[in-house]
């Protein structure tokens, strides 16, 4: 037991060691995600003694920058010797070097990332606006093994052999439209954290086969609008879209991600800011099993509905409200054997369900601005890509503008 004079000894001490002044109103600055890329497995090209760079549209702006690169599926350390962040250039694939900052880890220029782990920069001091483009310039020094990278990134990435991370312009670099290790990037401004809102999804959150280095995505236009608001109402939007991505399974298509299930917490739950998740996924679940003969992983309509209950719970445990899509149409695709009329009534299902079965907060119905009145089971034809499953630039369009902004109040 602690007597009185004991107590109060404690309490004395205890106020010594207290902060003072200005260090006691300190606080953590609060970040939010104003852009990402979910990483799929180690498929990517190998890579050594290479410069990487890439382009990003941030959906909200701040006085701070930071960014998140991935080796999280990664089997081989990541090695990076230098990188920077920069504005763009007037050239495609160049910066304004003048408005280089380099990126530190812990004050250091070098960083090793181990497999399994994502890595934050340091903060910089850099304003960035609503919409702005920014470009993540790294060197790889060593071997990478197959990278990490988002594979349908419909943006193009500059490589370069050697460090070129300070060079305006690169000298014939060869360009990929994949990403590169590069997932996130953070902004913060003092005294304001701006929400942030995750699009979970598959290809059609992705933007599979919208106009490259256009920003034409349907989460894309989202940001234009939201942005657009005016009144100091930014939204950070995190696109969480991976192609072929499903709910229940992943392997033996490597190139599809981690299931929505295995990856929920790593691309949408831990995004700082968040508070709003928009999940659109099931469909892969529903073609991939017939296009690809994984017979073994047949799964029914209720089995999708769990997993989007698993989600669900999962998110409404962090305090986020959580927002339903329904499935496309996709009658008549090119892709052999993805559309039967068995997974027509699953997809029906699955939709009735996230219309009236009250599990999620709000609906947001993406099957009807898309389908044609005429057939519902197929797309219209103004708003098709071509291969009766994806949709097109106006498509990704007016889904966006189909969203009631209302919900991200």
């Amino acid at each position: 037991m602690i007597s009185r004079i004991g107590l109060k000894g404690l309490v004395v001490a205890a106020a010594l060691l207290a902060p003072h002044g200005s260090w006691a109103q300190q606080t953590a600055p609060a970040w939010t995600a104003s852009w990402g890329a979910s990483p799929v497995f180690d498929v990517g090209p190998e890579l050594s003694n290479t410069t990487v760079r890439q382009f990003v549209r941030l959906s909200a702006g701040g006085s701070q920058v930071r960014i998140r690169f991935s080796n999280e599926t990664g089997s081989v350390p990541l090695v990076i010797g230098a990188t920077n962040l920069a504005r763009p250039g007037n050239a495609a694939g160049s910066i304004d070097a003048a408005s280089a900052v380099p990126l530190t880890f812990a004050g250091e220029t070098t960083v090793t990332v181990p497999p399994g782990a994502p890595m934050l920069s340091d903060p910089v001091d850099l304003a960035v606006e609503p919409l702005s483009t920014l470009a993540v310039t790294m060197h790889v020094t060593r071997w990478t093994g197959p990278s990490v990278i988002h594979l349908d990134a419909v943006q193009t990435a500059y490589m370069v052999e050697g460090d070129h991370v300070a060079e305006a312009e690169f000298t014939q670099p060869k360009t990929a439209l994949s990403r590169f290790y590069l997932s996130g990037v953070e902004v913060s401004s003092p005294g304001r954290a701006a929400p942030a809102l995750v699009a979970f999804g598959n290809s059609i959150t992705d933007g599979y086969h919208s106009t490259v280095d256009a920003n034409r995505r349907w989460p894309d236009r989202l940001a234009e609008r939201l942005s657009q608001r005016g009144g100091g109402r930014d939204v950070g939007i995190v696109n969480a879209g991976i192609s072929g991505n499903r709910v229940l399974h992943d392997r033996p298509e490597e190139m599809f991600g981690p299931s929505a299930l295995a990856r929920l917490d790593r691309d949408a739950l831990a995004q700082p800011g968040l508070r709003w998740l928009v999940v659109m996924e099931g469909i892969n679940d529903i073609g991939h099993s017939t296009s690809a003969g994984l017979t073994e992983q047949t799964v029914t309509a209720d089995q999708i509905i769990a997993g989007h209950r698993q989600i669900i719970a999962r998110a409404k445990a962090k305090g986020i409200k959580v927002y339903g899509a329904t499935l496309t149409p996709f009658e008549g695709t090119v892709f052999p054997g993805y559309f039967t009329p068995e997974g027509e009534t699953k997809r029906q299902a699955v939709n009735a369900w996230i219309r009236t079965g009250g599990a999620y907060d709000a609906v947001i119905d993406f099957d009807a601005v898309l389908r044609d009145p005429a057939d519902p089971a197929r797309m219209k034809a103004e708003f098709d890509e071509g291969d009766h499953l994806h949709p097109n630039d106006a498509g990704y369009r007016a889904m966006a503008d189909s969203i009631d902004l209302a919900l991200f109040d």
